[in-house]
């Protein structure tokens, strides 16, 4: 016999494979599945409590817009009034009182609009390459390290720290570089650019590491420098939640107050000088316009004084700082939509 056709006898103990028997199949226990079929009451329970649950959540979804069309309605009913051509085109220099002005105006909010956007600009440049070079390095070098532990709780920090305190370390800085009393329009960039740093690295980081790294590696697997793939793949990949980030932090520091107060100061003219001199920012002239309450128009007054002209000044200014806060969310997301990743269809 021809030992490699022969078959191994079969091991001591162990059936030969084959087909099952009727007992042993008569045995296999036989699963109930209407047992757990649900009842009409049960299904009756379900509809009932998603209709709950789903009026719950429509009703808190409600109540959180109260607030919100409340701000914009009292905005536009109490500032469009006011924000017209001739108050987006002037400033306050001659401005008296409730008295008209030369042109049939009453002042406006050039200098502050001006000054908005030059502080916010500055404030831009200065933070946005540092908190995603920071979410870079946390992400993409210092993973899991004690050090990124460290910047992670210093950057935690720094998110709470009160925004006078960004000021008045704004203001002590430039007094001791230039000299005491020094007070310009970077200055305030200086102070948003601390208060925005903390939101650009939190959101930068998070949108980094919900890049696949399967991105990653397959760019190393084809010899790619890390360094390339970070600017070429990582950050193009996250660049649209990066520049959603970024909007989120302009949001955060272009109504602050205090530390502008502080930094920057107040002019009634235009300063269009962001390193030399006082620049005033629409929140600072919406503060100063409400504190300065109601203006004297008595006998003697110039034909078309307007006693609540201050106060209707800060509701249109602050009708313009909610404008222009919607105009840089649109232009940020068209920049997201322009340099995003294309998916093929």
């Amino acid at each position: 016999m021809n030992p490699v056709s022969q078959r191994q006898p079969a091991a001591r103990g162990i059936p030969p494979a084959g087909p099952r028997s009727e007992a042993e199949r008569a045995a296999k226990p036989v699963i109930d599945f209407d047992r757990f079929r649900p009842t009409r009451s049960s299904i009756r329970a379900r509809k009932r409590h998603n209709l709950f649950m789903t009026g719950l959540i429509a009703l808190s979804f409600l109540l959180a817009l109260i607030p919100l069309a409340s701000v914009l309605w009292a905005s536009l009913s109490r500032g469009a009034r006011r924000l017209n051509w001739d108050f987006l085109t002037h400033n306050m220099s001659g401005v008296v009182g409730g008295s008209p002005t030369a042109t049939g105006g009453h002042g406006g909010i050039l200098h502050a609009v001006v000054g908005t956007l030059e502080v916010t600009a500055g404030a831009m440049v200065i933070s946005v390459p540092i908190g995603v070079m920071c979410a870079v390095f946390l992400v993409e070098y210092a993973s899991g390290s004690r050090l990124a532990g460290a910047i992670s709780l210093l950057v935690d920090v720094m998110s709470g720290i009160p925004s006078i305190v960004a000021g008045l370390f704004a203001f002590s800085m430039f007094a001791a570089i230039a000299g005491p009393g020094t007070v310009n329009g970077f200055s305030g960039s200086v102070a948003l650019s601390l208060l925005m740093i903390p939101t650009v690295v939190k959101t930068s980081e998070d949108m980094l590491r919900v890049v696949p790294t399967d991105l990653r590696e397959a760019a190393y697997a084809l010899g790619v420098t890390q360094q390339r793939t970070i600017t070429r793949i990582v950050l193009r990949t996250a660049l649209p939640g990066i520049v959603s980030g970024v909007i989120l932090a302009i949001a955060r520091v272009i109504g602050e107050t205090a530390p502008l107060l502080i930094a920057s100061g107040f002019i009634a003219s235009t300063n269009p000088n962001l390193f030399s001199g006082r620049m005033t920012t629409l929140p600072v002239y919406v503060y100063n316009e409400f504190s300065q309450g109601l203006a004297v128009c008595g006998p003697g007054s110039a034909e078309g004084c307007v006693a609540g002209i201050r106060m209707e000044r800060a509701w249109a200014a602050a009708l313009a700082l909610i404008i222009i806060v919607l105009i840089l969310n649109l232009l940020g997301r068209l920049v997201a939509r322009v340099f995003a990743v294309k998916a093929d269809k």
